[in-house]
């Protein structure tokens, strides 16, 4: 097999499979390509045209062609001497719904699920209305609008003795340990013996799932079925007697129904950003790690795999470990491999942004990242410097905004901590205060000031997350963090400025060190660090990406991820630099221009930064632009529609793609 060479990323999905991409192989292998760069291969949800969605990660996506396919698409490569790298996702996995097992299962036994560890959930949070609950904010209105509507149903599985409750494409099984309810709504003995046997099984998980199979040979039964479905109907919520009845079935679950509104305060476990179909994964503990990885062990062993790319690493708890481990055992499987190992070794790809400054951490076993950072690069250089004044200024004139991105990115950070990612923020807040109790000196600081300062100095991050631990900061964390901390401080009120060096102590690992090991305070210290740099990176990244670059475009050719927006343009002495940096510590880092992440495409991105050499030309005829639209814009909520802002970006836009051959009277 070639050496790795230069990658191709292949976007699959239920309408482009592994079978499609076989005739596709000679052609790439003649254009020098080595390796195939694929999607997620995991099972997604049902129709996903990403794959990121993973729904069971144990089985190659049959919507895909499953494994079968992926042989041969193997075989194919292998025949021109290319190998296969797969994107995996190792933070979340897709929840709600009806297809992940692991979800269903935790839903159904609650705490004794074999599962309920495997997500970062908080079973005994602040919210005493949620002890030992998990909070489903799937609901598309208020949960009292939807029980009366009817629309959550009753449903009895015939085949697996086992009821749930349907909303639309969701399900929620119903605790065996209450089955009592809906089979005691029937008048036949038998079902009322089942009742009894339900109940006294509810703590014994093969116990309770054998008097399921019991269930369902005896629903084979007519009269048994009839009864059921007598006993079921009277939990039809569409009727107002029932209701009563059904908001108690629902209560006594393991988990509580609620409208997605009520995600962003009250959700009690962690999320894939603000995306609650995507359940965060608790991969610091073994048997997660185990498991979710099984079928790419088993791949890389059988010599299928041949690198991968791993998603959102800045979402795990410990990414350093992690990669470490993940190295130690590829390679390990790599020495014994069907076929031998890669030639060049087995490479690991890890996405994450790094911020200007920040260089790529070392001995974490990686070979490098998916190459944002390149593309960053290669575009300031792209970039006259002496086109940033002249844009900046007619951007801020125009749309009466700041000149500042990193202004921008403030307010943004503000926004996104106080709403769309309130619940994590005050999960961290809680865990810290919870930190505090545990100490004399520190029991008074209430929680009320906690989240002042920890809002500030989070506001003032510029990096995606830190990577300390109970030890301490590792790098450059301390210098991150107190760059944060000194420009948070004329923000703080000089009370609370204390607070400040306490929160750099607990998160910087210094603190309870005079507590035992084992201790409370140990626990929720790690704890609290833990959620903290869990917490900053989803924030940098709906604050950028998310908000501020659809906020502040003097020129949208540098607005795209991984990019530093504020940092306008650069030498080529300074592109070579970080090149050679990169040559020295990294020399496998993939390099790109495009990915499938990125906004706007390589030649979109190229045209418009040939506006930054010709500034004066550009703002005479977005002026004259405006002017012309002037009868055509609109009002809403007593402003212009669409905004300036949005209207200078979509004149952007229509210059970046205009077909070059269009004609003016076309």
């Amino acid at each position: 097999m070639s050496r790795l060479r230069a990658t191709v990323r292949l976007q699959f999905h239920k309408d482009f499979t592994f079978d499609d991409a076989l005739p596709l192989v000679e052609y790439y292998a003649k254009l020098g390509i080595s390796h195939f760069y694929a999607s997620p291969i995991t099972t997604a949800r049902a129709g996903s045209v990403h794959g990121y969605d993973v729904v069971d990660p144990t089985r190659v996506n049959p919507e895909l062609g499953g494994e079968e396919a992926l042989r041969r698409l193997v075989a194919r490569l292998r025949e021109h001497g290319m190998g296969l790298i797969a994107d995996f996702v190792p933070n979340h996995t897709n929840v709600g719904g009806s297809e992940n097992a692991w979800w269903l299962d935790i839903l159904e036994w609650g705490r004794q699920s074999r599962y309920a560890g495997f997500y970062d959930i908080n079973w005994y949070g602040p919210d005493p209305d949620l002890q030992g609950q998990v909070l489903l904010p799937f609901l598309g209105d208020a949960y009292g609008n939807v029980l009366q509507a009817g629309e959550l149903k009753l449903v009895f599985d015939a085949e697996q003795g086992a009821f749930r409750v349907e909303y639309y494409a969701h399900h929620f099984p119903i605790n065996p340990g209450t089955y009592g309810q809906i089979l005691r709504e029937s008048d036949l003995p038998q079902l009322s013996l089942f009742a009894d046997a339900f109940s006294a099984r509810a703590k014994d998980l093969e116990e309770a799932r054998g008097a399921q199979r019991q269930l369902a040979d005896a629903a084979k039964d007519p009269a048994v079925a009839a009864a059921i479905d007598k006993a079921v109907a009277a939990f039809d919520g569409s009727q107002a007697a029932n209701q009563e009845r059904l908001h108690a079935l629902l209560e006594s679950q393991h988990y509580r129904l609620a409208s997605w509104r009520t995600a962003s305060d009250d959700i009690n476990w962690r999320r894939f950003f603000d995306i609650t179909e995507l359940g965060g994964l608790r991969m610091e503990r073994h048997e997660v790690f185990e498991e979710t990885h099984s079928l790419i062990f088993r791949l890389i062993s059988e010599g299928l795999l041949d690198g991968l790319r791993l998603d959102h690493i800045d979402g795990l708890a410990n990414p350093r470990a992690y990669c470490r481990k993940l190295r130690r055992r590829v390679d390990d499987l790599c020495a014994s491999r069907t076929g031998g190992a890669p030639e060049d070794g087995f490479p690991i790809y890890i996405e994450k942004i790094l911020a200007e400054g920040e260089q790529l951490r070392e001995g974490w076993g990686i070979d490098g990242t998916t190459g944002y950072e390149f593309m960053n690069e290669v575009s300031a250089v792209q970039h006259a410097a002496s086109g940033e004044a002249p844009l900046r200024q007619f951007w801020a004139e125009r749309t009466g905004r700041t000149e500042d991105f990193l202004e921008e990115v403030r307010e943004a950070r503000r926004l996104v901590l106080t709403t769309a990612l309130n619940s994590e923020f005050e999960s961290a807040v809680h865990t810290l205060h919870l930190l505090a109790q545990q100490d004399w000196r520190t029991r008074d600081t209430s929680q009320g000031a906690i989240r002042r300062v920890l809002l500030e100095l989070i506001v003032q991050f510029k990096v995606y997350r830190t990577y300390a631990g109970a030890a301490g900061f590792v790098g450059n964390d301390a210098q991150w963090f107190d760059t944060a901390l000194e420009a948070a401080r004329p923000h703080v009120s000089e009370a609370e400025q204390p607070l400040l060096e306490q929160l750099r102590a607990w998160l910087g690992g210094d603190a309870p060190r005079h507590k035992p090991v084992g201790s409370v305070a140990r626990r929720e210290q790690r704890r609290a660090i833990t959620k903290f740099q869990q917490l900053t990176s989803p924030i940098a990244a709906k604050a950028v990406e998310d908000t501020a670059c659809y906020r502040s475009a003097p020129l949208l050719s540098r607005n795209d991820v991984g990019f530093d927006p504020q940092h306008f343009a650069q030498p080529v002495s300074a592109f070579h630099q970080a090149s050679g940096w990169r040559a020295e510590h990294f020399p496998r880092n993939m390099l790109t221009t495009a990915t499938h992440d990125h906004k706007r495409g390589e030649d979109t991105r190229a045209r418009l930064a040939v506006v930054s050499e010709r500034p004066d030309a550009y703002i005479a005829q977005a002026t004259r632009w405006m002017e012309q639209a002037a009868p055509l814009r609109g009002q809403w909520n007593d402003a212009p529609a669409p905004t300036p802002g949005d209207e200078l970006m979509l004149y952007q836009t229509l210059l970046a793609s205009w077909p070059l051959q269009l004609q003016a009277d076309d």
